[in-house]
């Protein structure tokens, strides 16, 4: 349940983080990147990542810092890998949509690395919201 609550919380951010980009900065391809696309991957990707979490803490004392460090590598590595992508001919809208990309991973990343652990172990969570 942590992970689908932390899946809601990454959807929020990552929503008003494209509506920054898409609104004020005038991205024009929001066809792959949208609101629709990141409710349904989000909260899927969510459950998977919930599913390896519970397997890394059941299966090893250690599990839950090997989630960690594989989360936050996979994170860097995602970041690294998108910035070689090339969207459209236009330069700066590949910018953008670097960006915009990079920053939902980051987004995500970092709330898989870090909120999900810190929250399966809070206990005002745990009791006010689970």
């Amino acid at each position: 349940m942590t992970c689908v609550f932390v899946g809601l919380i990454g959807t929020v951010l990552c929503m008003m983080y494209d509506l920054f980009f898409t609104e004020v900065l005038q991205f024009p391809l929001s066809a792959i990147i949208n609101v629709a696309t990141l409710i349904f991957a989000v909260n899927i990707v969510f459950l998977v990542i919930g599913a390896l979490y519970y397997g890394a803490v059941k299966f090893s004392k250690a599990g839950e810092t090997v989630f960690i460090v594989l989360f936050l590598l996979l994170t860097v590595f995602f970041v690294w890998k998108m910035q070689g992508v090339h969207r459209t001919d236009n330069p700066a809208v590949n910018v953008q949509f670097r960006y915009l990309s990079s920053g939902i991973i980051i987004i995500l990343g970092l709330l898989t690395a870090i909120g999900i652990p810190f929250l399966f172990h809070n206990r005002k969570f745990e009791e006010y919201v689970l």
